[in-house]
């Protein structure tokens, strides 16, 4: 059996996912909307007091539920996922370990490689991170967050090692 990975994404993970998690949490919002719209459609073009179409219960119900989840996903889901995300690079093996109630282990054989890149989007480079994605024959895997120059060598390491065992050296 493998020892667990060693190396960790970068600390900035934190703060990107963060950022992520609060734009897109964003969504949770959309049903108290609609029930906001649907209440005072009823009312608004009839009646001066609009506001007393809204079930009040309801609507503190739905707000309570949605900040509730917008805070959770966004300031402790991003903490978390950093805490469990380890990977380690091997002449054989890209070891990934990943999770937070369910442990996710993958081990990618280097032989199976196909192609490596790096990937940025606006978030991570405001950040100065970038994700390497690994192709094999049947999906594509992620490290993702790490600093833009350690995501450049691993790419570079992972390609060598894969051509190494290849023999296209």
């Amino acid at each position: 059996m493998h020892s667990e990975p060693e190396k960790r994404i970068h600390k900035n993970a934190i703060k990107a996912w963060t950022v992520n998690a609060l734009i897109m949490g964003l969504i949770w919002f959309i049903p108290l909307g609609f029930y906001v719209t649907i209440s005072i459609g009823d009312t608004f073009g009839t009646d001066l007091y609009w506001y007393q179409g809204i079930d009040w219960f309801l609507f503190t119900v739905l707000l309570i539920v949605a900040l509730f989840l917008y805070l959770l996903i966004g300031l402790l889901y991003p903490k978390l996922r950093w805490q469990r995300w380890k990977y380690d690079v091997s002449e054989k093996e890209i070891d990934l370990l990943r999770g937070i109630i369910i442990k996710k282990r993958t081990l990618v054989p280097i032989n199976r490689v196909q192609h490596v890149d790096t990937r940025q989007g606006p978030v991570y480079r405001k950040f100065g991170l970038s994700s390497v994605t690994i192709s094999t024959a049947a999906t594509t895997h992620e490290i993702p967050a790490l600093d833009d120059e350690t995501a450049n060598e691993l790419r570079n390491t992972i390609s060598s090692l894969v051509r190494k065992v290849k023999g296209d050296v």
